[in-house]
């Protein structure tokens, strides 16, 4: 069995491949765990797993990290502002030590120029890209939607009072499940076949926030509006209502980006890595608000 890395092991991404490798039969000590804080790492560790202490800005942790991993798989950092350069430390540093396979959780987009909605969010994805493409390693990039699980960040704490106010227009979104994202790059670490591959992770179905809307009232009994505002109308309702100026730039960028069809795919690779249907809109719903009835 190849020895397989995964770094921001502790983060929910990185945790929920450890374990679906785990389930499909790989030894907890043929995975190795990058992490930054080994406190964060209890559960990791009690499962067998090895822990390795790595940091994206240092790159010499990184290359001792890495030494006898076969496949590493990046996930994306968060530190936006910097996250190109760590990511870039992250696939030189594989090289130095030697490991074959670097996999990478990239994201879904079409307009790849400085005019993007999701350029603050993407260009470090671009960049990381053609990084990877550029190594000499072989690559598999996936290029993950947004997941189902921030459909609650968009629609707000009070949508089953208040109602869907996103200024998303009539945009569609793929939204996947991020545990069957997980499972899917699980599924590819331990596949063949996967090298200088370029993965579309979506559901198989589109979605507007009407959907949303119409299933939460369903799922409910309960009357949800979905009311598209424009951004300015928005930006201002939110800042009366205190939100942080940072988060409301995000929210505005993140829906004109789905206004625009960012996030709307024809094709999708996640169904053929999963090796099912991918969790639906209804079922998450379903499983995140039937207790709120």
């Amino acid at each position: 069995m190849s020895k397989i890395t995964i770094t921001g092991a502790s983060g929910q991404f990185g945790k929920a491949t450890v374990d679906f490798l785990i389930e499909k039969g790989v030894k907890a000590s043929e995975i190795t765990g990058l992490v930054r804080d080994e406190s964060k790492a209890k559960d990791l560790t009690a499962q067998g797993v090895s822990i390795k202490i790595g940091d994206y800005d240092n790159y010499d942790s990184l290359v001792a990290a890495f030494q006898g991993a076969e496949k590493v798989l990046l996930i994306s950092g968060t530190d936006l502002a910097n996250r190109s350069a760590q990511h870039k430390n992250v696939i030189n540093a594989a090289k130095e030590a030697g490991v074959a396979h670097v996999l990478y959780t990239s994201f879904e987009r079409k307009n790849e120029g400085a005019d993007s909605p999701m350029a603050f969010l993407g260009q470090s994805h671009i960049e990381t890209d053609q990084a990877l493409k550029a190594s000499g390693l072989n690559y598999t990039i996936f290029r993950n939607n947004l997941y189902l699980e921030v459909i609650p960040m968009f629609v707000g704490e009070q949508v089953l009072d208040s109602g869907i106010f996103f200024p998303a227009g009539e945009g569609k979104v793929a939204f996947a499940d991020r545990d069957n994202l997980a499972e899917a790059a699980a599924n590819v670490l331990l596949g063949a076949g996967h090298e200088n591959r370029e993965y579309t992770m979506s559901n198989d179905e589109n979605y507007t926030f009407q959907t949303i809307a119409d299933e939460l009232a369903e799922l409910t009994g309960k009357d949800i509006a979905y009311v598209s505002p424009s951004s300015e109308v928005y930006s201002d309702t939110l800042t009366k209502a205190g939100v942080p100026a940072e988060y409301i730039g995000m929210f505005v960028s993140f829906a004109e980006a789905i206004k625009q069809g960012e996030f709307e795919t024809e094709k999708s690779d996640l169904e053929a890595l999963l090796g099912r249907r991918p969790t639906d809109l209804k079922s998450y719903l379903a499983k995140t608000y039937a207790s709120d009835k």
